[in-house]
């Protein structure tokens, strides 16, 4: 058997590695072609090119490098074509590998697969309908997608989160972060999440410093994870917090997000910016508060763009609204300060939703990586 797999940064590399892996278990001997990072490699795939040439974010990035992407997608359909696979699949990164499906699809039978469904339940809907085009079986994430997906013709199958097959905090590990960090095991601690952009942790900090004045929470410790790059950036916005900033430096990533979730699970009360790090916080049993603002024009055109009247992921795996959450024009200190004070003293509601996300994504189940090798398997 052959497989063709296409990754475009570390997340999916991390995915992809997982599905090589449940595949190789699943059906030994099998043959692996692509592009994928070093996570892919290690599992046996001799990538194309660089994987990192493809981690490209933003209009301005992406310009200068237009003409050598499209170089790459067309030389990776061809190699996909070349190779005739049984399968070729793409993993998240749907500017690049829906491109490269297309051109797979305009030039052979080849069966495509994508790993990560479009988030068409938030906005533009319409995106499935066009990848359902070039893409014939998706992956998803999350259990609430399949419908989603089924509607706009493709088959579907919901394989579990990598966030539930995150390993327990021990009390061990807890007590080692506070003993490295001068963290007090008597005192409450708050969680600051303000994002990993510089421009999200800029125009969160006032808000995010005037929530935690207002809300009274002087008697807690306060610690904000934050990454190398920026570093400066957050020591110079919450400098009033007089907060515990670590950031991960002389660590593996590995060590450095385990780090990070240790920390999490340290924690008495988050307050996040909204994103994937509310699944996180979930796995580490943390209650939260999400908030969230952006530019103006940005925030006119996606409050027109939601269908969806929540954006915090664990509100939607949990068919809850437990977990409030601020965004646009309500990310307003007064607000927030009023949700943590709320939060702090009665978590049990949103806690029992935590534990029902980590349920939903697949706690102790088979892992993604099998789940999804087979899932790829019983399609074909």
């Amino acid at each position: 058997m052959k497989v063709f797999v296409i990754a475009g940064e570390p997340s999916g590399d991390r995915l992809g590695g997982a599905l090589m892996a449940g595949l190789s278990e699943l059906e030994p001997g099998v043959a692996f072609d692509g592009v994928g990072g070093p996570l892919m490699q290690a599992e046996g795939l001799d990538s194309l090119f660089p994987m990192e040439e493809l981690s490209v974010m933003g209009l301005a990035e992406i310009l200068p490098k237009y003409r050598h992407l499209k170089r790459r997608i067309r030389e990776t359909a061809e190699a996909a074509i070349t190779a005739q696979p049984d399968v070729v699949i793409g993993i998240d990164s749907p500017d690049f590998c829906l491109r490269v499906a297309r051109l797979v699809k305009a030039g052979s039978d080849i069966r495509t697969v994508h790993y990560v469904a479009p988030t068409v339940w938030a906005w533009r809907p319409g995106r499935a309908a066009k990848m359902a085009q070039v893409i014939d079986h998706v992956l998803a994430l999350f259990p609430f997608e399949p419908p989603y997906m089924h509607e706009a013709g493709m088959a579907c199958d919901f394989v579990g989160h990598p966030i539930a097959t995150e390993p327990p905090v021990t009390a061990d590990e807890i007590a080692a972060f506070r003993a490295r960090h001068g963290l007090s095991a008597e005192r409450d601690t708050l969680m600051i999440l303000p994002g990993s952009r510089r421009s999200e942790v800029e125009r969160l900090a006032p808000t995010f410093i005037g929530a935690q004045a207002r809300a009274g929470l002087e008697d807690m410790q306060v610690i904000l994870p934050t990454l190398p790059h920026l570093r400066e950036t957050v020591d110079r916005h919450f400098a009033a917090l007089s907060a515990t900033v670590f950031h991960g430096e002389g660590l593996s990533a590995a060590q450095a997000a385990r780090e990070r979730f240790v920390a999490m699970a340290a924690a008495d009360l988050a307050l996040a910016a909204s994103g994937t790090v509310s699944l996180e916080l979930a796995a580490a049993r943390t209650p939260m508060v999400i908030a969230y603002d952006m530019a103006w024009l940005s925030r006119q055109i996606i409050a027109r763009m939601l269908r969806t009247d929540t954006v915090t992921l664990v509100n939607l795996v949990s068919e809850t609204r437990v977990v409030p959450e601020f965004i646009g024009k309500a990310c307003r200190p007064e607000l927030i300060a009023d949700a943590l004070r709320q939060v702090r003293s009665d978590p049990q509601a949103q806690l029992e939703a935590l534990d029902l996300t980590m349920d939903r994504l697949g706690r102790g189940q088979e892992a993604p990586g099998l789940r999804a090798a087979r899932a790829v398997l019983n399609r074909l």
